[in-house]
């Protein structure tokens, strides 16, 4: 049999094999890849409609990552025994795939485009989200669908002062940097990972390192392409009136140019004028030719305006609310807004605003991930809300959409390293942040609000958190990098870089480029000029707290974790559980006991501190190892012939020998003890086989005539 199809392999530095294969699974997608490395396969396929519809000046690109459980011999958790939607992980991976092809697809390119990549074979241990993007990339690439790449991706992790590319799961427990870089052969597109209190230097140094390996996985699909000697297709999707477009350039650059030149703080008003520009021009056409033409007058009247703005920044070093490059909106912030809640605050930085909540529980409220590689539990739960009244506009609410869920992931990533552990925090963490305005970097003051609120609820958090957004314009041998960048100068820039961190050092990143070629100076440039606006941003934040609460708040849960050996985990539960449900009856308390690492993990959760207490006191009880020469209080369990069966501990019983009762001859035991009884007895002898107590009553009686 002829072999069947197109393969291109590399081998990394590490000796792992990557190979892309093409021309044997779903041949009648426009392209179609499938990306193998050890066990781990991907197939990835894209198909785009041969014309755009009428009317769209942007790239309805969709991209969707899914990951079947037959890859790892697994059945869907649930009660549904497929797979239905996406989970958050999944919908996560997509966005780091979108983020990073997006830019580059052409300009005028408008088809309707569906890129799918299915997680098809899995290894345990081994995460297939860094080779997606290469994957869907491939697919492109032996296409015909116009695309300025290729592109891939590489996770760079440092573990132990190494540098490692695509390392395993279980070695990112041990990792203080975990970045996800997208690029070109000779630019970075897309960065977005976690650190733990790192210097800029040192994040640089990650992402260059990974575009080491990011040019290998390029040059290797530009390989498989040339084998196939493909040609892109041929399309026209923007209609164009050269005409129209110069006259809306002579008629609006300069008003444009003035508008931007005033610096003006308010965003409606700011709209206003620039729409006044517009409707100016429409009047000059007349009511049917400017209906005729409605969608290329608001296509060229943008790009005149973005030009006229950009132009203003370069030129004359003013922004469009009038601040300086490196300038940060005013800040205020409040905590404890709301009282129900068992934290809160209110941060607002120029027209954006969260309100964010902090919710504590026990070890039950646990988020449970039941994924096909990942199964496991989070304590730190972060949700982010953008209703559309934040930014003015009447739309319906909806649940919550990708955008939704990749804020509130970068926000939970640049808080969760400082969120403490163990014994000093045995709750379940959710924190909610809801968006109440909004213009620009809405993720980044959900991290500050989530700080406050989390130091408002007690929660010992390591050291406060702040992040900031910075913008880039540029444009020939001139730039510009903008500190705490409106969302209009997002729209208009060349590039979003989210940045969150302590005082010490950074904590989270996301970063989009829009265009190619920028070089490793700029980004320096842009994350020292982020390091001082985090800071400043930090210190306003520290006006309202600057550490936790030094105790929960009245109506918080009580929660007391303690450890306890692991052959004293049957004694705690009792026969049946009856020992420890008779601890939550009698303590109205809620007790979780879990083995962990080869040790007894309990969480006692209760309204009050005096219940939890006493039931701290008890599990001790029954967890204390008795020793010969202690005296107890016991309770008469039992009685027969030779003596009587003493409770001393909860859940442990010595034997009191009829011959240890009294001085005196005892011919009966009932006639000196009875059932129920309360009697001090002292433990005389420990059996050091069977660990069974010897007692005596009568060493503590005083002696008979």
């Amino acid at each position: 049999m002829s072999k069947i199809g197109t393969t291109q392999t590399l081998t990394l530095d590490d000796g792992k094999e990557i190979s892309i294969e093409t021309g044997k699974l779903a041949k009648q997608a426009d392209g179609s890849v499938v990306l193998k490395m050890g066990k781990t396969m991907l197939l990835a396929t894209v198909v785009s409609t041969k014309d755009a519809e009428d009317d769209v000046d942007f790239l309805p690109l969709m991209v969707d990552y899914r990951e079947q459980f037959a890859a790892m011999g697994k059945f869907p958790g649930g009660f549904l025994k497929r797979e239905t939607r996406p989970s958050d992980a999944e919908i996560l991976v997509s966005r780091l795939v979108d983020r990073a092809l997006r830019p580059l697809f052409p300009e005028d390119y408008h088809s309707n485009t569906i890129l799918q990549i299915s997680l098809i074979s899995a290894e345990e241990n081994v995460l297939p989200d860094a080779l997606a993007c290469t994957a869907a990339s491939a697919a492109l690439m032996v296409s015909d669908i116009p695309f300025n790449g290729p592109t891939a991706e590489a996770r760079i992790a440092r573990i132990d002062g190494n540098w490692v590319i695509n390392p395993k799961r279980d070695e990112l427990e041990l990792a203080d940097i975990d970045l996800m870089v997208a690029g070109t052969m000779d630019s970075i597109v897309m960065v977005e990972g976690e650190m733990l209190e790192v210097s800029e230097d040192e994040m640089l140094e990650a992402i260059k390192k990974a575009h080491q390996s990011i040019q290998k996985l390029c040059q290797m699909q530009l390989d498989l392409a040339q084998q196939l000697n493909l040609s892109k297709r041929e399309y026209s999707h923007e209609k164009s009136d050269e005409e129209l477009q110069k006259k809306i350039q002579d008629f609006a650059y300069d008003k444009c140019y003035e508008i931007a030149k005033k610096g003006i703080a308010d965003k409606h008003e700011r709209s206003h004028q620039f729409s006044a520009v517009k409707e100016g021009f429409i009047e000059t056409l007349g009511t049917d030719k400017a209906a005729e033409n409605s969608f290329l007058i608001k296509q060229y009247f943008g790009a005149v305006q973005k030009e006229a703005v950009r132009d203003v920044i370069l030129q004359e070093e003013i922004r469009l609310d009038g601040r300086k490059m490196n300038e940060i909106r005013p800040i205020w912030s409040e905590i404890d807004y709301l009282p129900g809640a068992h934290g809160s605050a209110v941060f607002t930085r120029g027209e954006t605003q969260s309100l964010t909540s902090v919710t504590l529980g026990s070890k039950m409220d646990e988020q449970r991930v039941d994924g096909a590689v990942i199964t496991d539990s989070e304590k730190f739960i972060l949700h982010y809300n953008f209703p559309s009244f934040s930014t003015g506009e009447a739309r319906p609410p909806r649940g919550p959409g990708r955008r939704e869920i990749g804020h509130g992931n970068l926000a939970m990533r640049a808080l969760k390293p400082m969120i403490p552990s163990g014994e000093d925090n045995p709750y379940t963490v959710r924190v909610v942040s809801d968006i109440l305005e909004s213009n620009g970097s809405s993720s980044m003051a959900t991290v500050c609000a989530g700080s406050l609120a989390l130091m408002d609820a007690g929660i010992k958090l390591k050291k406060p958190v702040s992040g900031i957004a910075m913008g880039l314009i540029a444009k020939g041998d001139k730039h510009a990098v903008l500190s705490d960048i409106l969302g209009d100068e997002d729209h208009l820039g060349d590039m979003d870089f989210k940045v969150t961190g302590t005082a010490d050092g950074i904590t989270a990143c996301q970063m989009d480029i829009k265009i190619s070629g920028l070089s490793f100076d700029i980004i320096s440039e842009a994350l020292q000029q982020a390091k001082q606006g985090r800071l400043h941003i930090l210190n306003e934040m520290n006006k309202t707290i600057d550490k936790p609460r030094e105790d929960y708040k009245e109506h918080v849960p009580r929660i007391i974790q303690m450890t306890i050996p692991k052959d004293m985990i049957g004694a705690v539960i009792g026969p049946g559980g009856k020992i420890i449900q008779t601890i939550q009856e009698e303590t109205n308390t809620t007790i979780v006991l879990e083995e962990v690492d080869n040790k007894g993990v309990i969480d006692i959760v209760s309204a009050n501190k005096d219940d939890a207490n006493e039931a701290v006191a008890r599990i001790k009880a029954i967890t204390a190892v008795p020793e010969v020469g202690e005296v107890y209080s016991g309770k008469v369990k039992s009685i027969v012939a030779f003596g009587a069966f003493i409770e001393i501990l909860p859940g442990q019983d010595g034997l009191l020998h009829i011959s240890e009762i009294a001085h005196h001859r005892v011919n009966k035991v009932e006639d000196e003890l009875s059932e129920g009884e309360i009697i001090e007895v002292k433990i005389i002898a420990i059996d050091p086989k069977t660990h069974k107590f010897k007692l005596s009553r009568k060493e503590l009686l005083p002696k008979e005539d």
